[in-house]
C-alpha cells in the first residue's frame, strides 16, 4: 500500500504508485477504494488550489468543530514545506508539528485529520498546491496559529528577511491562545 503511517494518529503520508515510460508517467493522485482499504473513509466535497512565489509562508489554518476538514494535499508544481500541527487535546502528539516536503517530484500528499492545523512555505520559485477536504470553507468556523509562535519554533526552510506572510495570518493566535475545540 502506498501510505505510510506517521507518529501523528491519523496523519498519514500517501506516496502513489507512479508508472513511468518514455512518453512521460501516470499515477492515481485519488482512488477511493484504495484510501477505505487503509480505513480512510472520506466523502470530500471542496477542492482547493493556490499559486505562490518563493518565501510565501500560509497558515497555520484550521476551521473548528463542527465545521472542521480533513485534508488531502499534494503539490501540482514546484516544492513546499508543508506543515500539519496536532490541535487535539489528549492526543500524544498535541502540540507537535509534523513537517514534510511535498513536491511536484516526488507526488508525495498528505493527508491532514481534522483537528490539526495546517501551514506551508514555498521552496520553490513557484509552487501550485492542491487540496481537496471533506467539509466547505466557513469562515465563522476559521481559525489558526501564528507561523512564528515560538513555543512551535517552525523552520519553514526560508531565510527571515524572504518570508511573505499576509497581514491576516501575522494576526492569528499564539497556539497557547487559539481556542481549538478538538478531542483525541
Amino acid at each position: 500500500m502506498p501510505f505510510d503511517k506517521t507518529e501523528f494518529p491519523g496523519l498519514l503520508v500517501f506516496a502513489p504508485i507512479v508508472y513511468e515510460d518514455s512518453r512521460g508517467y501516470f499515477f492515481e493522485s485519488y482512488n477511493e477504494k484504495n484510501f477505505q482499504q487503509e480505513n480512510v473513509d472520506i466523502r470530500f466535497v471542496q477542492d482547493n488550489q493556490s499559486s505562490s512565489s518563493y518565501g510565501v509562508i500560509r497558515g497555520l489554518h484550521l476551521q473548528l468543530n463542527p465545521h472542521a476538514q480533513v485534508k488531502l494535499v499534494r503539490v501540482l508544481s514546484g516544492s513546499i514545506l508543508d506543515v500539519a500541527l496536532d490541535m487535539r487535546k489528549n492526543s500524544p502528539t498535541h502540540g507537535k508539528v509534523f513537517p514534510i516536503e511535498l513536491s511536484a517530484e516526488n507526488k508525495k500528499q498528505l493527508l491532514i485529520p481534522a483537528g490539526f492545523a495546517h501551514g506551508f512555505s514555498v521552496l520553490s520559485e513557484r509552487a501550485e498546491v492542491f487540496y481537496k477536504c471533506d467539509e466547505f470553507y466557513k469562515k465563522e468556523s476559521e481559525t489558526g496559529v501564528r507561523y512564528n509562535d515560538p513555543f512551535l519554533k517552525i523552520d519553514w526552510k526560508i531565510p527571515l528577511e524572504k518570508i511573505t506572510v499576509s497581514e491576516k495570518d501575522q494576526q492569528l493566535p499564539l497556539f497557547a491562545d487559539c481556542k481549538a475545540n478538538f478531542d483525541f
